[in-house]
């Protein structure tokens, strides 16, 4: 869940292009028809595919913004032009489905972040997202290692020039209004959340270790709760409101939890949590009545967009969680953000990394990178989540990820089965 920061969304302040960037970006959209870039993307990466190490990538997803501005990507190159003096080499290309991605070496990633926000708070305060981008997040932009993706840029491109794929995403349903988020609001208020609270064990495959269950993850099906509250609109097509409710949404579950945690005795158990709800009252409330034998046994899960929108506040959680005994994860990385997080200066004592197929198709130099990554960050434990296949769990076993989390290892459990057998016996049947 990402951060919110406490301001409503009418009246905050938005990001706007000076005149002159406006207008540049207007006139250089008006002085020809838009010329895609696709050809010469593509036959630069195919040139360049021996000389991918210190190439990132950003990926702006103009094409799942709902009211389309035809100087879209033009404001986009303009805005990105920023980071080029200080680039060892910078190149944007206009991609036909609307996106514009950018080619790039020699930028901190601070930098790069801070102008990517800024782009995407110039948009998203004039309209919504249609729905997730291709990577599974509500954000405008993607930045990653283009030796890591290499193989899916390509096919992306690619299907685009057959003419395979394009802006397929619809909106099936309207975002969600102020007016109407206000009703959910007061709602929230008297609502039991008990039916919407699920937990997930986190399985740990180290034979040395004392429990094979790590924690258990509690968390709120927000799909199911928007069906049964408001089911005629969409919760996550505005970013703002979406992060105005998860906030609200916190103190509903932290509220939930102080009437008792008796279901869950005897477990560990991780917190999806708001960077902002954790120095709230409400919070603090929670703290107070935690029960004497779950101290110490509470796991704070963020995610990896409210810690970089927030490392200042990320960093003041840190030291209240160590004062508190409580332990932090940070939620929904993938091999690019754990090859340039230093987890373990975070102190962060899990990382959680979503699985994809894709991480099968790694070059195997890249992929050696990201295992030596993870092998070197000994006090920091990773965990390979949302493994929904037998060969997910495999993988984790090689990549040296000693905990797994997804609908595999529910399965596997639900069988009354070790999942630390299951998966050496998989491993066996494929070595």
């Amino acid at each position: 869940m990402s951060s919110f920061r406490g301001k409503p969304p009418i009246g905050r302040d938005r990001v706007r292009l000076s005149s002159s960037e406006k207008q540049q970006a207007v006139a250089a959209a008006k002085d020809s028809r838009p010329e895609f870039d696709n050809d010469k993307l593509l036959n630069l990466l195919r040139s360049a595919k021996n000389e991918l190490q210190g190439m990132r990538l950003i990926h702006m997803h103009l094409s799942l913004l709902k009211d389309k501005d035809p100087s879209s990507q033009m404001i986009v190159r303009t805005i990105i032009q920023e980071l080029g003096s200080k680039a060892s080499y910078l190149q944007s290309f206009n991609i036909s489905n609307g996106d514009v991605i950018v080619l790039y070496k020699g930028l901190k990633l601070t930098g790069v972040t801070e102008v990517c926000q800024k782009v995407e708070q110039i948009f998203l305060s004039k309209t919504t997202l249609t729905g997730p981008n291709p990577y599974k997040e509500y954000s405008l932009y993607s930045i990653m290692e283009l030796a890591l993706n290499f193989v899916n840029v390509i096919r992306f491109v690619e299907e685009l020039q057959a003419g395979e794929a394009g802006t397929h995403s619809t909106e099936t349903k309207p975002p969600i209004t102020l007016e109407e988020m206000g009703k959910l609001e007061r709602q929230m208020q008297m609502f039991d959340l008990s039916p919407f609270l699920f937990n997930q064990a986190i399985a740990n495959l180290d034979p040395q270790g004392d429990d094979e269950n790590e924690y258990y993850e509690l968390y709120i099906s927000i799909k199911l709760l928007q069906e049964r509250l408001c089911p005629e609109y969409d919760l996550t097509a505005n970013k703002w409101l979406f992060n105005y409710f998860t906030a609200n949404l916190d103190q509903s579950v932290l509220r939930a939890l102080n009437h008792g945690l008796s279901f869950m005795r005897g477990r560990r158990i991780g917190i999806n949590i708001n960077l902002s709800t954790v120095i709230s009252t409400g919070f603090v409330k929670f703290d107070e009545r935690l029960p004497i034998d779950f101290r110490g046994n509470v796991v704070l899960e963020i995610s990896k967009g409210d810690l970089i929108e927030n490392l200042s506040l990320f960093n003041e959680v840190v030291d209240f969680a160590q004062d508190r005994r409580y332990q932090i994860a940070v939620d929904g990385l993938n091999p690019f953000w754990v090859t340039n997080f230093d987890l373990e200066y975070l102190n962060a004592d899990y990382a959680k990394i979503f699985w994809s197929s894709d991480m099968l198709e790694m070059d195997p130099g890249l992929e050696k990178y990201f295992f030596d990554r993870i092998a070197e960050q000994d006090r920091c434990k990773f965990i390979l989540a949302r493994c929904d296949t037998v060969s997910s769990l495999v993988y984790a076993h090689k990549a040296g990820i000693k905990m797994v989390q997804g609908r595999a290892v529910d399965n596997i459990m639900r069988k009354g089965v070790s999942v630390r057998d299951a998966v050496s016996a998989a491993k066996g049947m494929t070595d």
